[in-house]
């Protein structure tokens, strides 16, 4: 054996594995769409808890007599629909991101119980690293980004279904 140590961790949980199967999957894809793509998805979704959310502001605002309150609580419900939808997608991400600019590994052989730790070696680092900053990154800022104008459309609803 020449000294160098072969990757014991699973394939199922080495990073950039994670990372292509995060890309790959249909819910977490389309965070890696730009510009109308992205939000046209995003426009989707909150149109979807919008459908879910009519339903639950009539219940407390007559749309004839409080057409205000009606659409602004219509508003919060969906934006609290589509705040959940990017908290996972966020969080998804996240865990990929941690995991690809992290210089060691956590890993589970067989279950929970027999957790390891690898270090990853100095060109694989690298290589994470460079996806993690410049695949990921950006995808977490465009998140957390939507996710603080949904916040402020959310505030500003509830402020209007209250007031």
């Amino acid at each position: 054996m020449s000294g160098i140590m072969t990757n014991p961790v699973p394939p199922e949980q080495q990073p950039l594995n994670e990372f292509t199967a995060l890309s790959e999957s249909s819910f977490f894809a389309w965070g890696k769409a730009e510009g109308w793509q992205f939000w046209r998805v995003v426009l989707c979704i909150w149109l979807g808890w919008s459908v879910v959310a009519i339903p639950l502001a009539m219940a407390s605002f007559d749309p004839h007599k409080q057409l205000a309150k009606f659409l602004s609580a219509t508003g919060a419900g969906a934006s609290i629909g589509l705040a959940f939808i990017l908290l996972r997608l966020f969080l998804g991400w996240s865990y990929v991101y941690h995991r690809l600019n992290s210089d060691t590994i956590l890993y589970e052989e067989t279950g929970w119980y027999d957790g390891q730790t690898w270090q990853k070696s100095e060109l694989e680092l690298a290589q994470h690293r460079l996806i993690a900053n410049y695949q990921v990154l950006p995808i977490l800022r465009r998140i957390r980004s939507v996710g603080l104008v949904v916040a402020v459309v959310l505030g500003a609803s509830l402020a209007g279904a209250i007031f």
